[in-house]
């Protein structure tokens, strides 16, 4: 991997990944975002995955990806969303 030109960094740098269309991709973001703080489910995610040490770019990007599963099985299954977490 490669290391980041920046002297505080020691650790290497972040992959950005650029794939998709940035206008949803920002629109999910912004989602992610709020959905960390406000909905059980994703906030839980979140959590879990930030005290295992990940980085919470990367836990936001995992909740990206668990809003559109979200999205998904909403549309597919015609019910409203239930959260699983209390």
């Amino acid at each position: 991997m490669q290391q980041c030109q920046t002297p505080f960094a020691a650790r290497p740098c972040a992959l950005r990944v650029r794939n998709g269309n940035p206008a949803i991709r920002a629109k999910l973001y912004l989602a992610a975002v709020t959905a960390t703080r406000y909905n059980p489910d994703i906030k839980a995610q979140y959590d879990r995955l930030t005290n295992k040490g990940k980085s919470k770019m990367s836990a936001l990007g995992a909740a990206m990806r668990k809003l559109v599963q979200i999205c998904f099985g909403v549309l597919k299954h015609q019910q409203p969303y239930q959260p699983q977490v209390g």
